[in-house]
């Protein structure tokens, strides 16, 4: 622009008297000053911006990538009581993403976050195996990453800093202990598990079959069929479970109440809801008041608001750099209907 500017001023001075020749000469000088002066001034402006940019304030940082908020109430619950939280924390902020159940949008969303720089991140498995490659970036990064609710696999467990949740192998030991209970030891039980590869649901079927297997000899389990953790379809299921084994089923194990009232809806179609023996790992509001109606004989209590917060205090811990243990799992205690009258009524 200066070059255009001199070459104007100069083809000007040419025809001109050598006096208005040297005064427009001395104006091309003047113009040309400013003009550097203001590229100066411009040059440190963005240069101070930069750096004010670059500033650290001290706020921390936190990336969240969750399961599929929208599938159940635990987890719509779980997401509002996390953002909640965040929220009322001074100098903490986070980004929260939405796998809604898709395990390659749930790593994308994990590079995503490894990029945004977040001093820790929270991760929710869609997968437990899927996941662990990008989990092993956010180490290599530097970034600390704590599990949630439902762990990944073993393979991933030196890539994390820790897991913040419920101990979910054993929320099925205390619903096979309730069946062994109420069954006084002998029946012949049918399982609706959640999602396959999913851990939690892994693990409550493990720790319900391990359980019965090791202490009720005289308890059968007839079959183990996945429900995706979807009330439908566990109603389904329940249907064709009901038409394969009909009066022989004795007990119902489900992975949670969500799958538990998909599974008595079926019962009740049958005519058989309050014959057959229902326990649960995971206690929600309509389970709460199946158990009052006489239909689920044990359950697990497992707030997502405990989960939630649990899961927040741990991240801020490990992103600012504190010695975090391993385990980090909140109570859940057991629920029957001794002693639900201790217990509110879940929320979600």
């Amino acid at each position: 622009m200066q070059t255009d500017i001199v070459d104007i001023y100069e083809k000007a001075a040419v025809q001109m008297h050598p006096q208005k020749k040297e005064w427009l000469m001395k104006k091309t000088v003047n113009v040309l000053l400013v003009l550097v002066m203001v590229l100066c001034v411009g040059s440190v402006a963005f240069a101070n911006g930069q750096q004010e940019a670059d500033v650290d304030d001290g706020t921390i940082l936190i990336g969240h990538t969750a399961n599929n908020t929208g599938i159940d109430s635990y987890q719509t619950t779980h997401d509002k009581v996390y953002r909640d939280t965040i929220a009322n924390t001074e100098g903490v902020e986070a980004i929260i993403l939405d796998a809604k159940g898709d395990v390659a949008k749930q790593i994308s969303q994990i590079e995503t976050l490894i990029q945004k720089g977040v001093d820790a991140m929270t991760v929710w498995p869609v997968n437990g195996k899927a996941v662990v490659p990008a989990v092993k970036k956010a180490f290599d990064a530097g970034i600390p990453v704590i599990i949630v609710n439902s762990l990944i696999d073993e393979s991933g467990y030196e890539y994390a800093v820790g897991f913040a949740g419920p101990n979910t192998y054993t929320e099925g030991e205390n619903a096979a202990k309730g069946m062994i209970k109420a069954l006084d030891g002998k029946g012949d039980v049918v399982e609706l598990m959640g999602l396959p590869g999913y851990v939690t649901a892994i693990n409550r079927s493990e720790g319900f079959q391990d359980y019965i297997k090791a202490n009720a000899p005289g308890i059968t389990i007839l079959a183990t069929e996945p429900t995706d953790w979807n009330r439908a379809k566990a109603t389904q299921v329940m249907e064709n479970l009901i038409v394969k084994y009909g009066d022989q089923i004795d007990g119902v194990y489900v992975a949670d109440d969500n799958v538990g009232i998909g599974g008595l809806n079926a019962l009740k179609e049958a005519g058989m809801a309050g014959d057959v023996v229902m326990t649960s790992a995971c206690m929600f509001g309509e389970g709460y008041d199946a158990m009052e109606e006489g239909y689920i004989m044990g359950s697990v209590y497992q707030s997502p608001a405990e989960d939630a917060r649990k899961a927040v205090e741990t991240a801020i811990k490990a992103a600012k750099g504190e010695e975090v243990p391993f385990w980090n799992y909140f109570e859940t205690p057991v629920v029957t209907p001794d002693n639900m009258k201790d217990f509110e009524r879940p929320n979600f």
